[in-house]
């Protein structure tokens, strides 16, 4: 006759599994004497199921403690706008590599301050986006396929931001702002004018990161 696992003998285990915030301990009776592999198996099955629940639900719980900042305007998470984006400075930059003998590594449009707040980043850029749209931009004569998409959505963009609070205007004279307008027009108009929307990029890019409405800050 077997001999009962609960008997003297019986050791008992503890397998610890660690989760935050708390630890889960699962006990695991053996005996001396040899156990069915697939009994045992078959207990650990569910508890590993168990423990990636738990990992998945604690995961799904920091996620939605950290969501993605949302954008003060939806064109600019807009992959469409993105691409015309990309393209259309793409053109202009291989327009002046080919027809400009000055350095061309030259960049208009000065670097940001990252001890500034993100707003006043954002709106600094708004102002310098509506330079592009009242000055730059309709000399461009739709020379690109996607000119015209693409200024119809700048415009949506800027429309947004200061419906946000952009005051444009009060960033005029502001030094980046300054120093952007004086570059271009040290330059030959034509060659700013290409010079410029050849940067577009490096002006959406930072509307994209610094025109977003934290999620937290909502929150609060």
């Amino acid at each position: 006759m077997r001999s009962s696992c609960t008997g003297p003998e019986t050791k008992v285990e503890t397998l610890r599994l660690s989760l935050r915030p708390e630890t889960t301990e699962i006990h695991l009776s053996t005996c001396t004497m040899k156990r069915n592999t697939a009994t045992v198996a078959s207990f650990l099955r569910p508890a590993a199921a168990a423990v990636l629940l738990l990992l998945f639900f604690g995961w799904d719980e920091q996620a939605w403690a950290h969501p993605v900042d949302r954008p003060l305007s939806p064109v600019l998470r807009h992959p469409q706008t993105y691409q015309d984006v990309r393209q259309v400075s793409e053109h202009y930059q291989r327009i002046q590599a080919k027809d400009d003998e000055d350095d061309t590594s030259m960049r208009t449009i000065p670097k940001v301050d990252t001890n500034d707040h993100h707003l006043e980043i954002c709106c600094l850029h708004a102002n310098i986006l509506d330079y592009y749209l009242t000055n730059i931009l309709h000399h461009t004569n739709n020379d690109h396929a996607h000119v015209h998409r693409l200024k119809t959505n700048l415009h949506r963009i800027s429309t947004d931001l200061q419906a946000h609070g952009c005051n444009v205007t009060q960033y005029h004279d502001h030094k980046n702002a300054v120093d952007f307008r004086t570059k271009l027009e040290k330059m030959e108009k034509k060659k700013g004018i290409t010079k410029a929307i050849g940067e577009l990029d490096i002006l959406f890019s930072y509307l994209q990161d610094y025109c977003v409405e934290p999620r937290n800050s909502t929150a609060a």
